[in-house]
């Protein structure tokens, strides 16, 4: 099975088209989103192409491959108007026998974790800045932003295969990190 994970899409439309065809280019069977969908929020830049509605054109039919939980930006309204749930603060995933803990990352970060276990995963966007940390018990990892990536970091997505996370360049897809459990 393959994944692509992504995070801080903030309404554009252009670095939304451009995630959607690397997707299709990836042959990823589930597309993650951590959160921050539709809305740039007061402390971002308008990012380019800002058309919530296009995205959410773009981003519905593909509901049955969508995996979301909620960011500091997204809210109950956003959930009308997609066909995916969005308004989960965290999911759990088992991958490759590890246990990886999805969420936006405002509220459960690196700086404020949970009691993990020796393995443990903490997946998480909000910082705009792609991350692999280890942590002590548990590993944190970032994908970035794809819209409004931060520090000089490229627009980036990740992707999961056979027990890999790979961080990736959105306008290339080339990759430029990864890390194995």
């Amino acid at each position: 099975m393959k994944l692509m994970i992504a995070s801080d899409l903030h309404g554009s439309a252009y670095y939304t088209d451009l995630l959607l065809r690397r997707w299709k280019e990836e042959n990823a069977e589930r597309l993650i989103l951590l959160g921050d969908i539709l809305y740039h929020g007061p402390r971002n830049d308008l990012p380019r192409d800002y058309a919530p509605k296009e995205v959410i054109a773009q981003l519905n039919p593909l509901a049955p491959q969508i995996l979301a939980v909620r960011g500091n930006c997204d809210c109950e309204v956003d959930q009308m108007v997609l066909d995916f749930p969005v308004l989960a603060d965290y999911a759990v995933l088992f991958l490759g026998g590890q246990t990886v803990y999805l969420t936006h990352g405002h509220v459960v970060n690196s700086k404020n974790p949970l009691a993990f276990q020796r393995g443990d995963i903490l997946l998480h966007g909000h910082t705009h800045v792609p991350a692999c940390e280890d942590c002590g018990t548990y590993r944190y990892l970032n994908p970035g932003s794809v819209s409004i990536p931060k520090n000089d970091t490229p627009h980036s997505y990740m992707t999961w295969e056979d027990g890999t996370f790979f961080w990736r360049e959105l306008e290339s897809g080339a990759s430029y990190r990864s890390f194995r459990p």
